[in-house]
């Protein structure tokens, strides 16, 4: 399977998925970026890792980073290999006793503990090419924004425009798979007056 590595770009809230979060993944060499929704509680284990904070009792994910380490297990990747349904699924690749296994995850479980264990994340190419966009040039300048104290910080924020895009690639997956051509390409054509394509 040919795989891509990606790493994280940033988390927003998306009020147009019930209170979930939009979780963004950048191609590390390329341009392409994956946007996943996720829930609030997988969000929150994320950033906090992320921003170094340490709860003063462990999270699910901090406990599973810890049996982890004590059973002496070598997380190798976490690799996004399979859209379904409208659903990413995920492996963690683990190394047991020079032994490699890999078991199944949410891609949020899997990615919380991939930034706990400093492991690379990858999507699989076919995933990708079904779900990722590459932002217009005017996107890549002006979608983030840094304060002066965080211009070093690769945690970059997401705008309400990255937000509202992974909501209509969700939206046009789904439509695509329910056969509702006519609304696929409606939202086919809001994505890209978003990124900036009919420009």
């Amino acid at each position: 399977m040919h795989k891509v590595q990606v790493e994280i770009l940033g988390l927003s809230s998306s009020p147009s998925a019930g209170g979930a979060y939009a979780l963004l993944l950048r191609e590390v060499y390329g341009q392409r970026r994956l946007p996943i929704i996720i829930g609030q509680f997988e969000a929150q284990a994320i950033a906090l890792e992320l921003e170094g904070i340490k709860p003063p009792r462990p999270l699910t994910h901090d406990l599973l980073k810890t049996l982890v380490d004590n059973l002496g297990v070598t997380v190798l990747e976490v690799i996004i290999d399979e859209l379904r349904d409208n659903t990413f699924y995920s492996k963690i690749v683990m190394d047991i006793s020079s032994l490699q296994n890999s078991i199944d995850a949410r891609p949020s479980d899997a990615i919380a503990l991939a930034v706990r264990t400093l492991s690379p994340i990858y999507v699989a190419e076919t995933v990708m090419q079904l779900a990722s966009f590459i932002p217009s040039e005017n996107d890549k300048r002006d979608i983030f924004t840094k304060d002066e104290d965080d211009r070093n910080d690769r945690n970059d924020r997401i705008t309400d425009k990255d937000t509202k895009s992974a909501s209509l690639q969700d939206q046009l997956r789904e439509s695509i798979e329910k056969e509702d051509y006519e609304r696929a390409a409606k939202l086919r054509d809001e994505i890209d007056r978003i990124s900036g394509k009919n420009n």
